[in-house]
């Protein structure tokens, strides 16, 4: 018998061949089932919080998975394929559902809300759409679906893998489980945690969904909730002629600082600079024969939603949520700006935020609506404001203000305080405004998020300058052009993000009232406001939406 050497030789190394790939094909498996098992314990553990993410908050035992594997573990194959994907996609929304809780937290400070936030998605594109473009809006609205899309298909990836894995090894899985149970009851029952508000025993994804399911049962009947509170209108049906009487013949502004928050006021990182910018307006006010009164409102949103508050003052109802604005301007409530106008005042909007049409604008009762692009501003954009206050000012100072023009009154938003807060425009002569290329060389394209990759520090540094600014510009607006009739009411319209206030900062912003006129001081006496521009922390602190009612009454 011949032995073919050369074959034997051949026949051994494709052996050994053989069995490292199949070495490296169980390594390879292997691998892939621990990634599968960390994601998914990734995905169930998770906070929805950015403050609560820590290594103890992943070191836990999700009671959501033990339940899981036993599902699979009674069910015939096929079925457990189609419940694998099934649990899939639903664990994979779950956390998308995070993030968007995560993002709305750090900017809004309140989760996502599944039925009230969807019409947001159309001013957020808008935000984008200004700020980056029309192509920039593409790219960042397909980003965030194939984003969601992976996500969701790595997690259904991971689930159904796992799923295999259970079938296959069902004696080993049912150990686990039962090993697994009698750990999360052992540490459950004490109640023990790694640390504070973090208990070994999880059941955060479960806990999550019971949040967000009672939530949208509070959507679903928060637009009747709405309806019935819109009814209640003691101004209704008021006659023109019993409408502010006491304001006859003054020009009265009513001015929103963008994020001007409670926490510019009264948070030792920011104050310095504004309350030093405020105690400044008011001894230069006084000196010019000005007095001021000033409190507190508690703003229905933070963060953002500009429009929410400023619709929240004038209506004199709590307009928090996107349904209940389109809601409010569908339908007749009398506004400030409305009662303005019966009373035979001239109102006006001057809105520098807006570049495109408003059509909600006419149920505010406005004469004349001043858009970013009526105001004939030809300088540079400072960040996402796209002219600074002062020329915002000046261009209403020209436009209603002339030497005997009837009695306007004026809603403006302005827009200098606006995030990422930099740069500050420099203040200029009021005469040399023109058209505003005197501001050139002093703009900046930086998008309102670069606030998030900047220290936040010098974050917070650039947001007080930009309420000192605006503030500094209003005093200078009254110290030029105030006189006996004019009435000034500024607030803030919410606060600014969390990277400038921090975790658990209230939705308060301050409100204060500037008048030559002493009478018309006197008739807010019994709201005890402080005098000055600086409200002190005492002072009373209100509902935004019980503004109007406060003011139509004291002015009646």
């Amino acid at each position: 018998m011949l032995v073919n050497r050369s074959g034997l030789v051949e026949q051994a190394a494709d052996g050994r061949a053989d069995r490292r790939g199949t070495r490296a094909r169980r390594v390879l498996a292997v691998g892939a089932t621990v990634v599968a098992a960390l994601l998914v314990w990734v995905a169930l553990l998770a906070p929805a919080d950015l403050s609560r993410f820590s290594v103890p908050a992943f070191l836990r035992v999700p009671v959501e998975a033990l339940v899981a594997v036993v599902l699979l573990l009674v069910l015939p194959p096929r079925a457990r394929r189609v419940v694998a994907v099934v649990l899939g996609v639903l664990l994979g929304l779950l956390v998308v559902l995070k993030a968007l809780d995560i993002g709305f937290d750090l900017v809004l400070y309140r989760p996502f809300d599944l039925v009230l936030d969807w019409p947001l998605l159309g001013p957020a594109l808008d935000f984008v759409r200004v700020t980056y473009g029309g192509v920039g809006a593409v790219v960042a609205v397909g980003s965030a679906v194939l984003l969601a899309l992976g996500v969701i298909a790595a997690v259904v990836w991971a689930v159904t893998r796992l799923a295999g894995v259970v079938g296959r090894r069902r004696t080993a899985a049912t150990r686990a489980v039962v090993v697994f149970a009698v750990a999360w009851i052992t540490v459950s029952a004490p109640g023990l945690a790694l640390e504070p508000g973090t208990p070994l025993a999880a059941h955060s994804a479960a806990t999550l969904v019971g949040d967000h399911a009672r939530a949208v049962a509070a959507g679903l009947r928060d637009r009747d909730e709405f309806d019935r509170v819109s009814t209640v209108d003691a101004f209704r049906g008021t006659p023109a002629d019993e409408l502010l009487t006491s304001l006859r013949g003054k020009d009265v502004m009513v001015v929103f600082v963008e994020s001007y928050g409670r926490s510019a006021v009264e948070d030792p990182a920011l104050s310095p600079v504004v309350d030093a910018a405020l105690d400044a307006g008011t001894r230069q006010l006084d000196a010019a024969g000005f007095a001021s009164r000033s409190g507190f409102l508690t703003s229905p949103t933070a963060g953002g939603g500009s429009w929410l508050a400023q619709a929240t003052l004038l209506s004199g109802l709590r307009v928090d949520n996107q349904q209940r604005y389109r809601t409010l301007v569908a339908g007749d409530r009398l506004t400030l700006t409305s009662a303005f106008h019966q009373a035979s005042w001239r109102s006006v909007g001057v809105l520098p935020g807006i570049t495109q049409a408003w059509p909600e604008g006419r149920f505010f009762g406005y004469d004349r609506i001043y858009a970013a692009a009526d105001v004939g501003y030809a300088g540079p954009r400072f960040g996402y404001a796209t002219m600074p206050d002062q020329y915002a000012l000046g261009a209403f100072q020209r436009a209603e203000r002339a030497p005997g023009h009837r009695p306007v009154m004026a809603a403006m938003p302005l827009v200098s305080s606006h995030a990422p807060w930099s740069p500050v425009p420099k203040p200029v002569d009021w005469n040399a405004l023109g058209d505003g290329s005197v501001f050139a060389g002093g703009g900046s394209d930086d998008p309102p998020e670069s606030i998030f990759g900047r220290d936040p520090a010098t974050v917070r540094t650039d947001y007080a300058t930009s309420i000192a600014y605006s503030i500094d510009t209003l005093v200078s607006y009254v110290r030029t052009y105030g006189d006996d009739n004019l009435v000034l009411l500024f607030l803030g319209d919410h606060q600014p993000a969390q990277v400038v206030t921090g975790e658990g900062a209230t939705k308060d912003v301050p409100i204060t009232l500037v008048a030559r006129d002493r009478a018309v001081l006197a008739h807010t006496d019994p709201w005890s406001w402080t005098p000055g521009l600086n409200p002190a922390p005492t002072a009373p602190t209100w509902p935004m939406e019980s503004f109007r009612d406060r003011f139509l009454t004291a002015f009646r």
